[in-house]
């Protein structure tokens, strides 16, 4: 992780996405037939809840929630550092991680999207109102780690199990927002794109500052090796 792959616009790129990513969901909060569309998905889920995808679904809603990502990324971060005694490994990956994440705020409020109408389902479970419906953070949560875990399992045998457990995981988080009902199916597609948009620029900004600053703290290294910054 002391080189993570990048873009080679990695400013540029990340910027546009998200001047797109929130033109789509102004778009999307202010265009009637587009939420209505929408809601249809989530209107007709409502019908369909069994108990075993219901147990699953508020399983995920529990993991995946805010506390459950802080404790995960801390958990990773900290088996890393403790266990593996990779400095670098668990700053990197924390920081694609949570940065991946935590990126969604930002869109959540430039858009502020109302989270679909709980009165409009045959059976909702978790009605949710408020304007922070896009993106979903539990998609970007899953999303992120995904991505961190990936990157972190690169070039080893565990790459292609890492690459295939991540997207069934993040495909997984985001039907249980929209059977929920508390997200709309373009709010859960749009968190695969905040998070990637969000560890894209932050794959740069670590290739660029990240070993300089690690370099700073010194009693990281009594944890394990912290390679010199290239010049």
């Amino acid at each position: 992780m002391a080189a993570l792959p990048q873009l080679r616009h990695w400013i540029a790129v990340p910027v546009t996405a998200a001047v797109l990513i929130v033109a789509a969901g102004l778009a999307l909060r202010s265009i009637p037939a587009l939420t209505s569309a929408d809601m249809s998905v989530d209107a007709e889920l409502s019908h369909d809840h069994t108990a075993p995808l219901m147990g699953v679904a508020m399983f995920i809603n529990v993991v995946f929630s805010p506390a459950g990502g802080v404790l995960m990324i801390a958990a990773l971060r900290l088996y890393l550092l403790l266990v593996r005694r990779s400095p670098v490994n668990a700053v990197a990956t924390g920081l694609v991680a949570a940065g991946g994440w935590v990126s969604s705020e930002l869109f959540k409020v430039l858009v502020a999207r109302h989270r679909p109408d709980s009165t409009a389902l045959f059976n909702p479970l978790i009605p949710e109102p408020g304007t922070d419906s896009f993106p979903s953070g539990h998609v970007a949560l899953a999303s992120a780690l995904a991505i961190a875990v990936f990157l972190l399992a690169r070039g080893t045998r565990w790459q292609r199990p890492a690459a295939i457990i991540g997207i069934v995981v993040a495909v997984a988080v985001a039907f249980s927002r929209v059977y929920l009902g508390v997200h709309y199916p373009t709010d859960v597609t749009a968190s695969f794109l905040t998070a990637a948009t969000g560890a894209a620029f932050l794959t740069g900004l670590w290739n660029r500052f990240g070993l300089a600053l690690l370099a700073r703290i010194p009693f990281l290294a009594k944890l394990g090796p912290v390679p010199a910054p290239q010049a």
